[in-house]
């Protein structure tokens, strides 16, 4: 069964599709508010590059910290994808649908000691901080490695992190290195009274729907060592990665929801893909800001490359 995009859309056009697809890409929107021009960066850049390939192209919704999720942001993004041109294939993922598949990962990792429950609080582990993480946030002290401490419960449950060298080319970033003990810390998969991570549910997902490359922010770039990390854990196949660059706005903050992004509007579409293909290093006629949603489209796809985004700082 083909996704609702394409139900409505004519398919992509040839020079983005092919009979028999050789690689997955996908677009993993959080429902927390509409899509905004960031948004717009990501899913733009995996389409192109896993329709160039003659691949397939998923969407995801990453909804599994539900109190997060604003009411009815789901059905927009869609539609405003929809209104973008996109076309998707089969159903549309939920998350909040697969709580089960990260329960038996964790479960798995339990099993082979590679994880443990921490009793620490936010105040705890800033005030017993051995640093800073690569994200910025204190970094955790791994005081309860060796069991809770009497009296105290569970808050999470941790990864247990080695002092290694995870590294990975990046098709757009280049080579990629960090050492998780030094630069993260045992990180958190499940706290106890709210959702599996994100790294943990994105790594199960990507390897349950058969995606073989991950184009999105770079913002996330840094997460990436964890992913691969887990994946190892897991036995699970490691995609390809690609990280593009971020939008910010007149701060230089990164376009979000939580930075008040505006929404896309769909009247704006055509304008909206063409703004998008040239934050991407594609170079795109400036007369094709005249054009249709289509015609927009077939451009897109008979002149992507990738390697545009490799020289833009």
């Amino acid at each position: 069964m083909t996704g609702r995009g394409q139900k409505t859309k004519e398919p992509p056009p040839r020079s983005l599709a092919s009979a028999v697809p050789v690689c997955c890409g996908r677009f993993a929107p959080s429902p927390t508010g509409d899509l905004h021009f960031g948004s717009l960066l990501a899913a733009l850049a995996s389409y192109l590059e896993a329709r160039a390939r003659g691949g397939r192209w998923l969407v995801r919704m990453e909804d599994v910290d539900t109190p997060r999720n604003v009411p009815g942001a789901d059905a927009r993004i869609l539609a405003c994808l929809e209104a973008h041109g996109f076309c998707w294939d089969g159903e549309v993922l939920r998350q909040s649908q697969r709580t089960d598949a990260y329960r038996a990962a964790l479960a798995a990792l339990r099993e082979k000691r590679l994880v443990y429950p921490c009793a620490c609080s936010r105040k705890e582990i800033a005030a017993a901080a051995t640093g800073l993480t690569i994200d910025g946030a204190p970094r955790y002290s791994g005081r309860c490695r060796q069991g809770l401490p009497a009296g105290r419960s569970a808050r999470a449950w941790r990864l247990i992190t080695e002092d290694v060298e995870i590294a990975f080319d990046d098709c757009v970033c280049g080579r990629i290195r960090q050492n998780l003990a030094r630069d993260v810390g045992d990180f958190v998969l499940w706290r106890a009274d709210g959702p599996f991570a994100y790294q943990l549910a994105a790594v199960v997902d990507d390897a349950f729907q058969g995606v073989t490359q991950v184009v999105r922010g770079a913002d996330l770039l840094y997460s990436t060592p964890r992913q691969i990390y887990l994946q190892g854990l897991l036995g699970l196949p490691v995609p390809e990665y690609a990280h593009v660059p971020v939008a910010t706005n007149a701060a230089g903050e990164k376009l979000s929801k939580q930075t008040r992004a505006k929404p896309l509007q769909a009247r704006h579409a055509a304008a909206n893909l063409v703004a998008a293909l040239a934050f991407l290093g594609q170079r795109p006629p400036s007369e094709l800001a005249k054009a249709d949603v289509k015609e927009v489209w077939r451009w897109a796809g008979a002149h992507w490359e990738i390697g545009g985004l490799r020289t833009k700082d």
